[in-house]
């Protein structure tokens, strides 16, 4: 086989930048809306608002943008690893030479971008703590006024009218409307239970709607509605849709009602099982009240017929005996206890005689102190000279010590001195 020879005399020449742009018109030309299916991979919105992707498969890949215009539209959050399906047209980014797919719509599959969307709002949240029963407040038992979040022009306004009239025509219901569908309604719905529990008048909100599609549902579901009801002091039922549907209002509400005409009949006691309650009560405190005032004069008439009604002097007499009875008895009782009292003190004062120091004195012995007042126990502790005090068992007299034995301190010699020559 020959091989070919292109001289460059013989083919036209272009620029990068014109090669680039013929192949730029001619795939924008043939390839204007494509749906290609693949794994996302390095999916990242960018602080202008723009979705940077990638889609590949096992063999390829296919770089992807989704303006920020498109990209506000998204139900779901594009995750790597999900499997979707992009439609857009195929164009050329010049700059880098490189071609693209500029999407215009992006569809998980498998699965809905509703239902995706809804799951992935639900784990989020829930992994915040917004579901958590800590959080959840009690309903009041007999509130006063109700504010309703609605549509004024659906079903559910006229089902909760309808149970709340009948079952409590005393509450007062106060009415905030608001748009549950289409552009702008979440917002809307979100505003009003803000401002019905800036209000204050208020003891429970009931925010809902009736029933529909995931689509018309949709408000209910978004992450505005959920904390607005999070934030909200006021005990808040969600009763949105019909009993098979289930919204994140649902969950952060203090109480899911399957259906608006449920929320009503849970929000309020019924008016007829009051009042037969009350019914109910008012015989049980009769009957009571009753058997409190037979059981009170069975005991006046007991008391009544006893002795001491019947007989009163006789009764008096009696009980004046024994009286004195219990008097006499409790005086010699007195005077046993104060006569062994009086022996026992007697033998201690006996006891305590025989050891006291002026009984010693009485039997001719003598206390020598001296100067200083401290007692003399032997002579050689004064002088010859020295004035001593000298307590006898009856007075004391003042001496001269003239002389003394000759007793030393180590004799122990405790035999006093003489009073020979005192004066």
């Amino acid at each position: 086989m020959r091989e070919r020879t292109i001289s460059s005399s013989d083919e036209p020449v272009y620029t990068v930048t014109e090669l680039t742009r013929r192949i730029k018109r001619s795939l924008e030309r043939d390839w204007a809306a494509v749906w290609v299916e693949g794994e996302l991979s390095n999916a990242r919105p960018h602080s202008s608002g723009h979705l940077y992707f990638t889609v590949k498969d096992e063999r390829a890949a296919l770089k992807g943008v989704m303006f920020r215009s498109r990209a506000r539209t998204l139900r779901f959050e594009p995750q790597d690893g999900q499997k979707v399906r992009v439609c857009g047209a195929i164009t050329v980014y010049e700059p880098q030479g490189t071609y693209q797919i500029n999407a215009l719509r992006m569809e998980p599959v498998g699965v809905g971008d509703l239902e995706l969307a809804f799951r992935q709002m639900y784990a989020r949240l829930e992994a915040e703590g917004l579901f958590s029963d800590e959080h959840k407040q009690d309903l009041p038992e007999h509130p006063r006024t109700i504010g309703i979040v609605t549509s004024p022009t659906g079903a559910a306004i006229r089902d909760i009218f309808s149970v709340l009239r009948r079952r409590a025509p005393q509450v007062r219901l106060v009415v905030r409307p608001a748009r549950v569908q289409g552009v702008g309604a979440a917002d809307d719905v979100a505003r009003a239970i803000a401002e019905l529990d800036e209000w204050g008048e208020c003891d429970l909100l009931i925010v809902g709607r009736g029933g529909g599609s995931l689509e018309d549902l949709w408000a209910f579901n978004e992450e505005v509605v959920a904390r607005a009801i999070f934030r909200c002091r006021t005990p808040v039922i969600s009763a949105v849709g019909h009993e098979i549907d289930t919204t994140i209002a649902d969950a952060v509400a203090d109480l899911r009602a399957p259906t608006p005409s449920a929320a009503a009949e849970v929000a309020v006691p019924d008016r007829e099982e009051l009042e037969e309650e009350i019914a109910a009560l008012g015989e049980r405190l009769a009957g009571a009240t009753g058997r409190f005032l037979r059981h009170r004069r069975e005991r006046v008439l007991r008391a009544a017929r006893s002795a001491a009604f019947r007989t009163p002097f006789e009764f008096y007499r009696r009980r004046s005996q024994d009286t004195d009875r219990l008097r006499d008895r409790l005086q010699a009782a007195t005077d046993r206890i104060l006569e062994r009292k009086t022996l026992r003190c007697g033998a201690l004062s006996g006891r305590l005689d025989a050891l006291s120091p002026l009984a010693i004195l009485s039997r001719g012995y003598a206390l020598v102190r001296d100067a200083d007042g401290a007692v003399v126990r032997a002579s050689h502790e004064v002088a010859v000279g020295a004035r001593v005090e000298v307590r006898l068992g009856k007075g004391e007299i003042s001496c001269i010590v003239d002389d003394r034995t000759s007793g030393s301190p180590e004799s122990g010699d405790r035999s006093g001195f003489q009073e020979e020559g005192t004066r």
